[in-house]
């Protein structure tokens, strides 16, 4: 369930049906023809109740297909840098990878570029959530000794996601499970010093 946002509280049941409301019109028209009018009226709930949970079409898109603000559980705790990152680059390659998302995810690259506004709430929501999800690891690596000093989340944020976000929405690469370990591996190197 989404966190609150704007000090308001959340309906899970809401939350659930403007989802699945988001990605079914998705699926039968495509994003650019997705409205907030058309959600709205198919979910039956105020457009209010959308916008106090999603500032822009963009953003509830993302919710939709890639994740919400607090959809990213902690990741597991493999016991190494290198085991907990493979495990956030599945994740992203699997959330990335679908259907839905690879429909959406050109269109938001491009709404976010030339929006620097939704470019800063992407950064203050959605994109922090990935970035916890990096710092729980870098934490976890710093207790057991793995890192010799603080390690930014945002910087390996980009090292990890960046390659995979790339190939699903750039140059249309399949990455296999190879090429998440290789990814997994080389950060984990660059960071310590070992791929133990």
């Amino acid at each position: 369930m989404p966190k609150e946002r704007q000090g308001r509280p959340r309906d899970s049941q809401i939350d659930h049906t403007v989802i699945e409301t988001v990605r079914e019109l998705l699926s039968e028209s495509g994003y650019e023809r997705l409205n907030i009018d058309a959600v709205a009226a198919r979910a039956k709930v105020g457009k209010a109740a959308i916008y106090r949970r999603y500032a822009s079409k963009a953003e509830l898109a993302f919710a939709a297909t890639v994740h919400d603000v607090d959809d990213l559980p902690p990741p597991t705790d493999t016991g190494s840098l290198r085991g907990d990152l493979l495990v956030i680059a599945h994740r992203v390659w699997r959330r990335m990878n679908d259907p839905a998302a690879r429909q959406v995810g050109p269109a938001i690259i491009a709404e976010l570029s030339r929006s620097p506004g939704l470019a800063a709430r992407f950064q203050q929501g959605l994109l922090a959530a990935e970035r916890q999800s990096y710092a729980t690891v870098l934490n976890r690596a710093a207790d057991r000794g793995e890192l010799a000093g603080p390690v930014d989340p945002e910087l390996v944020h980009l090292l990890v996601s960046g390659p995979i976000f790339f190939s699903a929405y750039g140059y249309r690469i399949p990455v296999d499970d190879e090429r998440l370990e290789a990814i997994a591996t080389t950060v984990a190197l660059g960071l310590t010093g070992t791929t133990r």
